[in-house]
């Protein structure tokens, strides 16, 4: 008997009732957001005569990835905006990822892009195609005919070319380039140390406050699942599988989106298994896979050396598990190995310290500069951030044909 297509497909879902509630990029609603009242409150004082049509504070905020960070600000920037309009004010906010525009062109376009109301201000602002010094002008045009205040909010603010944006935006006021709207900005860095490269007078403007946020406890861990536990059926989580994931995510990370992660592949896994509960056991593979599958995600689009590179410094890293720190020429030594298993010409050692860099920059490495005395001079120590497991079992599956 043949079987229709639509019985190839499932139409109900045993396992979850909401996954969204499980994608990292959902803003909870009020009353979701765990474990960050103290940040949150601080944060709103910082902004908080924006309410009245004053200029809000420069914020800088710090802090590994997946602790509320880019959250925080969102929700603080629409309840600002929200209050704002009780008290008779006007005002918005602009979020940039400078990951993505990570040109001074590309984050004002996106920003007077995401301000603007055409139908209100006459405006144009295309894609591309205009000077920098023009979207900037059309930038202040938007703000003063719309604006009583606005907020900018630069995510990965370390990732931008330059500081030439942050200038422009800490400054306008003070530089006659806004009239009557008032401009804050919030950026965001994953980089503890990102303020010391700054140029000293946007340090002075831009870092009138500035905030850590520490990682997640367990306790704090477990709130943000239980929170969004209702992504899940009734009854279908075993009890003891939030604590364990809770447990296993503040020991390694504190990081709530790989707890999240971890909640949602041990869903999938579950469903793929075919029962109607999300066992404990489920959490340590999901782990795995969250873990595996974050890494597949940083390294996709890398060059063969780049990977090569990489698979270096874990060999180094397995074989040598109590070493904290390996230098450049000893991951070279290695790369040259590997190079030669795979039939290709090595790179040059230069090339090779490009390399780790790129990945030191993407947080998948971590280097420290050591001074080996008057006889050595310094160096460079590289370590892995990454699982060095995982990272060889990604490599080498990438590099299958």
């Amino acid at each position: 008997m043949s079987s229709s297509g639509d019985d190839l497909f499932t139409r109900d879902d045993p396992i979850f009732e909401n996954k969204e509630l499980l994608e990292i990029n959902h803003l909870p609603e009020e009353g979701r957001i765990v474990g960050r009242d103290d940040e949150i409150a601080e944060l709103a004082n910082a902004v908080n005569p924006a309410i009245f049509g004053q200029s809000p504070s420069n914020l800088l905020i710090y802090g590994k990835t997946g602790t509320g960070k880019s959250l925080c600000a969102k929700y603080i920037s629409e309840r600002l905006v929200r209050v704002a309009e009780d008290e008779g004010i006007t005002s918005a906010f602009a979020y940039v990822d400078c990951a993505q525009d990570n040109t001074e062109t590309q984050a004002v376009q996106t920003i007077a892009h995401t301000l603007n109301e055409p139908a209100v201000t006459d405006v144009r602002i295309p894609d591309k195609g205009l000077s920098t010094s023009t979207y900037y002008k059309r930038l202040w045009t938007v703000l003063d005919a719309q604006y009583d205040v606005a907020l900018v909010i630069l995510d990965e603010v370390d990732k931008l070319d330059d500081d030439d944006i942050l200038m422009q935006l800490s400054r306008a006021g003070e530089a006659g380039k806004l009239e009557s709207c008032k401009i804050g900005v919030i950026g965001i860095s994953n980089k503890i140390k990102y303020k010391d490269r700054l140029d000293e007078r946007v340090k002075s403007s831009l870092c009138e406050r500035e905030f850590v946020f520490p990682p997640y406890d367990a306790t704090q861990l477990r709130d943000i699942m239980e929170a969004r536990s209702d992504a899940f059926k009734d009854g279908v989580l075993e009890p003891s599988v939030i604590p364990r994931a809770a447990a296993l995510a503040a020991r390694e990370h504190g990081d709530a989106r790989k707890a999240i992660d971890i909640l949602r592949y041990a869903g999938e896994i579950a469903q793929s298994e075919g029962h109607e509960t999300v066992r404990e056991e489920y959490v340590v593979q999901a782990r795995e896979r969250a873990e595996t599958d974050r890494f597949r995600e940083l390294i996709r689009g890398s060059t063969p050396h780049s990977r090569y590179v990489l698979q270096a410094l874990a060999v180094l890293s397995l074989n040598t598990p109590d070493e904290d720190g390996f230098r450049t020429t000893r991951i070279y030594d290695v790369y040259e190995e590997i190079c030669r298993q795979e039939g290709s010409d090595p790179l040059s050692l230069r090339r090779v310290r490009d390399l780790l860099k790129e990945h030191a920059f993407l947080d998948i490495l971590e280097q420290t500069r050591r001074s080996g005395g008057s006889a050595e001079g310094s160096y460079t120590e590289h370590q892995l951030l990454e699982d060095p497991e995982v990272v060889r079992t990604v490599l080498v599956e990438t590099d299958e044909p």
